[in-house]
């Protein structure tokens, strides 16, 4: 019986990609009622729109009688397995497979709060789920992992995707979240893809090269100092190389990723000998003298000083949640182009933006894998939806804009077919 995913509200407003829970001053999440009873906390908005869960199966097809019934499973439902037994590509003609999400994560790097475990992620999971549905209309289905190992995960996913159409790895670690996307790209023939890594990096570039237009430059002329060298950075950073910016340093808590340091992981190792042509050494600061983009995808705070002392015409990229590593009220001061993961100031860097055309795309064409060309073809999409209005408060668009999704989508499924992946 095929089903549809649906929010089971659907007059909530369900929020979008990065908002993360109110924290309080020492950084934990409020809740309401001391007596810790699921009524009291239901006082809690939140509270009271999760009660429940946020999403439910549903049927897409009628069970009125035993005629439906006889269709809808036995004896009709045999004809079909049979035909799919003997020919197992009609499986995505007459099932769900093709236009369904596995959404999987092991609850270790959640949002801002950490390693909180597989039931804690599940309203994040059911979140991600409901935006693929309202963003995409891609069909995708939560699964928190109760194991933590590379190949525990690998091998339960692999296990798991018959059901599936593709895979959404969501807040998985760094460094293992590198090696768990590698294995099953290896071991799998349908698309599997790292939100927190490329969702991430396609709408930075999106936004960055519409910043880049605004101001009479290209990527080429751009000198971006990331903080942080987590999924996020290292992907970002990658993906810019692979678009032709000019030159990107790392930094994390030690410092500048470079050569030179004894410290690093194997990511990280790779990472210094692919980036940072300029050769700097020292800290986020002292790197930030002179740059034209800082990207924030680590928390804390990058001094005012250090802000005032890029280049004219610098863009601001601060997109850590709650709050950013550079207020925009600060960043305003000197930035040419500020933009944060929050969706209360403009320009928010929102992955919602991409993963559901992304997805929506490749499912469409069957893509086998989602290639470097799909994920540029994304993210020129999605810096062309802006077309005439660009400026400095807008270069990149909504999440609600209803043109982005489709052009998205279009995109990816065009170059799927052009880099030789697509199966229709």
């Amino acid at each position: 019986m095929a089903a549809e995913i649906v929010n089971p509200r659907s007059d909530s407003n369900t929020g979008l990609e990065g908002d993360v829970e109110p924290v309080n001053s020492a950084g934990s999440v409020d809740t309401v009622g001391s007596d810790g009873s699921v009524d009291s906390l239901d006082f809690d908005p939140a509270f009271a729109l999760h009660r429940g869960g946020k999403m439910a199966v549903q049927a897409t097809v009628p069970v009125r009688d035993k005629d439906d019934l006889s269709l809808a499973y036995t004896p009709g439902v045999a004809k079909v397995c049979s035909a799919i037994a003997e020919q197992p590509e009609l499986v995505h003609d007459y099932t769900w497979k093709s236009s369904v999400v596995a959404v999987v994560t092991d609850g270790t790097a959640v949002l801002g709060l950490g390693d909180i475990g597989p039931e804690a992620s599940l309203p994040v999971m059911e979140g991600k789920a409901i935006l693929f549905k309202q963003f995409g209309g891609v069909d995708a289905v939560p699964i928190a992992l109760d194991c933590t190992g590379v190949d525990e995960i690998v091998e339960t996913v692999v296990r798991l995707a018959p059901s599936f159409g593709g895979v959404n790895l969501e807040d998985i670690s760094a460094p293992r979240c590198f090696e768990i996307e590698r294995k099953l790209q290896e071991r799998l023939d349908i698309p599997v893809f790292h939100d927190d890594q490329h969702g991430t990096a396609i709408v930075t570039l999106a936004a960055l090269r519409n910043a880049a237009k605004l101001t009479g430059r290209t990527l080429g002329d751009l000198r971006a100092v990331i903080s942080g060298a987590g999924a996020a950075g290292v992907a970002i950073a990658k993906f810019l190389l692979e678009a032709g910016i000019g030159d990107v340093a790392v930094a994390d808590r030690k410092g500048i990723v470079s050569a030179d340091r004894d410290d690093l992981t194997d990511v990280k190792r790779e990472l210094a000998g692919i980036t940072n042509k300029a050769g700097l050494t020292g800290t986020l600061e002292s790197a930030l003298a002179g740059a034209d983009v800082f990207i924030g995808v680590s928390g804390g705070t990058v001094p005012e000083p250090a802000v005032a002392s890029m280049a004219e015409g610098a863009f601001v990229f601060a997109m850590a949640n709650p709050n950013p590593e550079v207020h925009p009220e600060i960043a305003h001061k000197y930035a040419a182009v500020v933009a944060t993961g929050r969706s209360d100031f403009p320009n928010q860097i929102n992955n919602v933006l991409a993963f559901p055309g992304i997805f929506a795309g490749a499912l469409q064409v069957r893509a086998s894998r989602i290639t470097e060309g799909m994920k540029i073809a994304a993210a020129e999409a999605l810096a062309a939806v802006v077309g005439d209005d660009l400026a400095a408060d807008y270069v990149i668009p909504s999440p609600f804009d209803e043109r982005v999704a489709p052009a998205v989508t279009a995109a990816v499924a065009a170059a799927a077919r052009a880099e030789g992946v697509a199966r229709r």
